[in-house]
């Protein structure tokens, strides 16, 4: 659904979109009138691609009645490791999105649209402001639209680099000028967002998919997934693949199995030794777990979690230990350092973990692991502070051995056995 048009000439353009039926969902959006469109946005059961998964049409629900102004803000700060399909969607359809907030700006009659975008995409920045300024030519953005008495104006901002960004209180606190430092919730977004005004935060992917629903009807968008996981998703696959990239894949009707064998399988004729299944924030998953249906409670049931939609290869080669390392450096470095039990807990973290992978940690200073993860699992302002802990302890609990190994090891075991025999 969201690749259908993949390779079409000129797709980037607003002419090119158009050849291909592009900005006719709108014009059938601005008939059916809000409620009908928000209806089958329920029918479709469309969820939310950004990570957590919750109902596209329920969060919009939030929004009380009467009250505006009222803002759309488009998280495009892609910034989850192992994740790249938004930069593809931007690339690759840059209408489709533009199209996709339109027609979710008029559901929820909002007259400033905002595309939050992350800051190393310049390129993909650049492109969107392209289409920005056609749509804006054409009439179907700003001041009476296609004739209609209906006004939006669509803004493309770009963030400073911040991961922590992507979390959607600190892209608003952003996006007004602040230090990107997630709010305290409640209230939550839907009450009092963007300048204090009721505001609704949706995914590029997210906000892509309503063309389809819009111009097929809900219903057809949900015959293609499963009942808890409607219609298709784009998953990233990378790390020890033959073949990385996104591919499209229809939710609950395919398994991790199928998808790693899209991507060609793993790589240079090895064995899979571990995966995340949604990106570097989530719990690992190993071999044992290649017949799970990409279906958001099955993933979640065997303990992990579809998050942003990326599926990460680990090779029997990979040292877990190493893997979490860098993880935890990462998170340790994107902490906004706004609550303590982040900020203080990353930092106790990532020096353990270092010492580790080095095999100068000691079996003591192993035990420690598990009490500094739960000091800030479930503690912190954000979700930052908890996915920090959610890798690193599922690999910890998978491979026990392996973690015990490195302490007083004086380096890493799996690196030496791996140059031991080449």
């Amino acid at each position: 659904m969201l690749t259908r048009h993949l390779g079409a000439e000129g797709l980037t353009t607003l002419a090119g979109y158009q050849r291909v039926g592009g900005y006719q969902a709108l014009r059938k959006a601005l008939v059916m009138g809000p409620e009908a469109i928000i209806a089958e946005v329920k029918a479709s059961g469309l969820r939310g691609r950004g990570g957590a998964g919750f109902p596209t049409a329920t969060k919009w629900s939030f929004l009380p009645k009467g009250v505006f102004p009222r803002y759309l803000c488009v998280n495009a700060d892609e910034s989850e490791p192992g994740c790249f399909k938004d930069r593809f969607l931007m690339e690759e359809f840059p209408h489709q999105l533009l199209e996709g907030v339109l027609i979710s700006a008029y559901a929820l009659q909002v007259s400033h649209a905002f595309i939050y975008i992350r800051g190393e995409y310049r390129a993909q920045r650049e492109l969107l402001e392209k289409a920005v300024a056609e749509v804006y030519a054409a009439g179907l953005a700003g001041q009476g639209i296609l004739g209609r008495d209906w006004n939006c104006e669509l803004i493309v901002h770009g963030g400073a680099g911040a991961y922590i960004c992507g979390e959607e209180t600190a892209l608003l606190d952003s996006l007004e000028g602040l230090r990107g430092q997630p709010r305290l919730k409640p209230p939550f977004p839907a009450i009092k967002g963007l300048y204090g005004q009721p505001t609704v935060v949706n995914n590029v992917e997210t906000l892509s998919n309503l063309p389809y629903i819009v111009s097929e009807g809900g219903a057809k968008y949900a015959e293609i997934g499963t009942e808890s996981s409607p219609g298709s998703r784009l998953f990233c696959v990378s790390g020890h693949v033959e073949r990385p990239g996104n591919y499209e894949v229809a939710m609950g009707k395919t398994t991790i199995r199928e998808l790693l064998g899209m991507a060609g399988g793993v790589w240079r004729g090895r064995s899979l030794k571990a995966m995340q299944p949604g990106g570097g924030s989530m719990q690992i998953l190993g071999p044992q777990h290649l017949d799970l249906p990409l279906d958001f409670k099955a993933v979640t049931d065997a303990g992990s979690a579809l998050g942003a939609g990326a599926l990460v290869i680990m090779d029997e080669t990979t040292c877990l230990v190493n893997v979490s390392m860098r993880l935890v450096a990462f998170y340790q470095h994107e902490s906004c350092g706004k609550c303590v039990p982040c900020r203080e807990g990353t930092y106790f973290e990532s020096e353990l973990m270092h010492r580790l992978e080095a095999g100068l940690a000691s079996a003591a200073e192993l035990a420690t692991l598990a009490d500094i993860c739960a000091t800030m699992d479930g503690r912190c302002f954000c979700p930052l502070g908890d996915t920090a802990t959610w890798f690193v302890m599922s690999a910890y609990k998978m491979f026990p051995q392996e973690f015990a190994s490195h302490c007083g090891a004086g380096r890493c075991p799996v690196r030496a056995e791996l140059e031991a025999v080449a």
